[in-house]
């Protein structure tokens, strides 16, 4: 377990970052959504993470091959016919490779059993494998179907109707993966668009999603393999609003983040960044699977406070980084409707107010939120409890007055040279 120490920035920085991890959300994405083709998929730049590695091998258990060019373009060959694992599924510490993988094999023929770490062990897996075992699928686990290891028995699945209670990029797409293996067309609600990398993607490789006009996603069952993947996974906005955060609030800072996901479900964060005060510039270059381009953020003076309670699910992994921007804000800023952080790597909430209040922060908290007093950070000792974004968030927060962060081998399960690009504004000390 590797303890991280941060220095305070001696100076501004300005840095144009091309080297910001790719998208993971997307990267999971491809390693499942290759395996509904017949033809090879070919994706440059995708995440070379803990988490998405896993996904990866998971597929190539269920036979897939997977193959690195010189340049580093992954190339995932589908198996004629998918296979039933001799092992157990491995998800790592990867909440989306669990869920996403629990609708993928809901309709495959088979006996599957998905696992992780420790902390992936002791999340709740309900909101996916309640509304699969809804609609028919086959699935159990500890606490009901709660925590894994999780069984699937895969099998053919009835179409279905079903609105969502919670806005989650994971459900959703778990469902819609079911939907693909249905027997008629199946519907699906949410009261707010979650991220929607899944209709993107999977549209763009042939299938039948689309919206009607009460709002319902539809989904047509697969007539056969999907068109393969080509893209270039862009950077992830999740990560590059670390440094955002960070320009944001050391004065005279810039940062420019290039081929970066601009797709609106996504950067809600700079959105709200931007509306505190940080000077913050967006350009698209292209735009085929996503919207893809340029962010530049600015310092702008002293961050003002912000209430956020809407779009909760476009900025669900970037509040605690955000909490640490609201730290540093003139006033009280507020977090509602977010309870989704209360199951996410850790709790989220209590886990970013006690890293908060250590660094001398006053708080509030709430079932579903928190509130921030904004004032002075002073250096504490963060226990990241094995989360990856409350690691980053406090490492951020050391640029102006030094942090010690307990637990960051968690950090390489989504963005392994987050530390060396820190490095470039600060010393970093491994302990």
């Amino acid at each position: 377990m590797k303890t991280v120490r941060i220095a305070p920035a001696p100076s501004a920085f300005e840095i144009d970052c091309d080297r910001i991890a790719a998208d993971k959300s997307i990267s999971h994405r491809c390693a499942i959504f290759a395996l509904l083709s017949d033809r090879p998929s070919t994706i440059d730049n995708f995440l070379r993470a803990e988490d998405t590695l896993a996904s990866l091998s998971i597929a190539e258990q269920l036979g897939a091959t997977a193959e690195w060019s010189e340049k580093g373009v992954l190339t995932i060959t589908p198996p004629t016919r998918l296979r039933e694992p001799d092992d157990v599924l491995d998800c790592g510490n990867a909440g989306t490779g669990m869920r996403l993988y629990c609708g993928f094999l809901a309709g495959v023929e088979g006996s599957f059993v998905l696992t992780g770490d420790r902390y992936l062990r002791a999340r709740p897996m309900k909101r996916v494998t309640g509304p699969l075992q809804s609609v028919g699928a086959k699935l159990d686990g500890r606490e009901e179907g709660n925590l894994a290891p999780l069984h699937i028995r895969g099998g053919k699945l009835k179409a279905f109707r079903y609105a969502s209670p919670v806005d989650s990029a994971q459900v959703k797409s778990a469902m819609i993966l079911a939907a693909l293996r249905g027997d008629g067309r199946s519907y699906y609600r949410e009261s707010f668009l979650s991220r929607d990398h899944s209709e993107r993607m999977l549209h763009g490789m042939g299938a039948k999603i689309g919206r009607d006009t009460e709002g319902w996603i539809t989904i047509d069952p697969m007539e056969g393999p999907l068109k393969p993947l080509k893209l270039r996974v862009p950077a992830d906005p999740s990560s590059a609003f670390f440094f955002a955060v960070a320009a944001a609030i050391l004065p005279g800072s810039r940062v420019k983040f290039e081929g970066i996901s601009l797709n609106p479900t996504r950067i809600e964060a700079f959105r709200v960044l931007e509306s505190m005060g940080a000077a913050i510039e967006y350009r698209i270059r292209q735009d085929l699977y996503e919207p893809i381009g340029e962010i530049t953020v600015r310092y702008n003076g002293r961050l003002g406070a912000v209430e956020v309670a809407e779009r909760i699910a476009w900025l669900i992994d970037e509040l605690p980084a955000l909490a640490v921007a609201m730290a540093t804000a003139e006033g009280v800023s507020r977090v509602r409707n977010a309870a989704e952080l209360r199951v996410k790597e850790s709790d989220r909430i209590a886990s970013t107010l006690r890293a908060l209040e250590a660094c001398g922060i006053e708080t509030e908290e709430y079932d579903d939120g928190y509130a921030v007093h904004g004032g002075t950070l002073h250096s504490a000792v963060i226990d990241s409890h094995g989360d990856h974004r409350i690691a980053m968030s406090f490492a951020v927060a050391g640029l102006l007055c030094g942090m010690e962060i307990v637990d960051t081998d968690c950090v390489a399960t989504s963005f392994p040279n987050f530390f060396d690009i820190l490095s470039q504004i600060t010393e970093v000390h491994t302990l």
